[in-house]
């Protein structure tokens, strides 16, 4: 019996934009698959309806593919694959496998051969580094830094010195309710010259990119409380 395909599908970054950030591609992937490993069922299923595919939501199986799932349970998630079914990998925002639980799916496919199917979608961490200005060719994509204000101000003051040495573009994020933090903690931990890009609610109607230095953005405030938000530094 041939093996299914394990489809990676990109969710929207923001409310209401399905309509031009997704692909027919996409739409054609999700109106004909009938299993789902999704972070969260509740808004994955929000996600199918908004794409208003015809889809009827009772013959849709998820299961559960979260930060929380132990490796061992991934056998039993994929056996749909290995019995010929497909099976689509639904990112909470973004695309699936890029700071996201969906990779554990992926090198479980690559080990059984299993055939896996990325579609293109939008990505918070590659638009942001689209519009920082920043170098393309060097970057680093760090996650969440550390909580403890002390350790992530070492952790910045690090990204700073390896950004300068390589001439590497450093991206970061924060969980939402934690980037005003995160800008203070940046602003008074990075050298004034060094250029921060800040870029949040990306693909929204008020979708806001812009990149200064240190000095610039300490006298240009910005409230980012609740908004996800992309930050990258470059030194020169």
């Amino acid at each position: 019996m041939p093996k299914g395909k394990l489809f990676l599908i990109p969710n929207v970054l923001a409310d209401n934009t399905a309509h031009w950030v997704i692909s027919p591609q996409v739409q054609e992937v999700i109106a004909h698959t009938k299993i789902f490993l999704v972070e969260s069922p509740r808004s994955a299923r929000r996600y199918i309806s908004s794409l208003k595919l015809g889809v009827n939501l009772e013959e849709v199986h998820m299961e559960i593919l979260d930060k929380g799932t132990p490796p061992e349970f991934i056998n039993r998630l994929m056996q749909p694959l290995m019995n010929g079914a497909d099976i689509g990998v639904i990112s909470e925002a973004g695309c699936p496998g890029i700071a996201d639980p969906g990779a554990l799916a992926v090198a479980y496919a690559h080990q059984k051969g299993i055939q896996v199917v990325p579609i293109s979608g939008p990505s918070s961490m590659f638009l942001a580094l689209m519009g920082s200005g920043f170098s393309g060719q060097s970057f680093a994509f760090h996650g969440y830094l550390p909580i403890d204000k002390k350790e992530r101000a070492a952790a910045l003051r690090r990204l700073e010195a390896e950004s300068l040495k390589e001439r590497r573009s450093q991206i970061f994020m924060e969980t939402p309710f934690r980037n005003n933090q995160m800008l203070e903690d940046a602003l008074a931990s990075l050298a004034p010259q060094t250029k921060l890009c800040i870029a949040k609610n990306l693909t929204a109607q008020d979708e806001f990119i812009q990149t200064k230095t240190i000095a610039d953005w300490k006298n240009h405030p910005i409230d980012l409380h609740k908004i996800p938000t992309v930050f990258i530094l470059q030194s020169f």
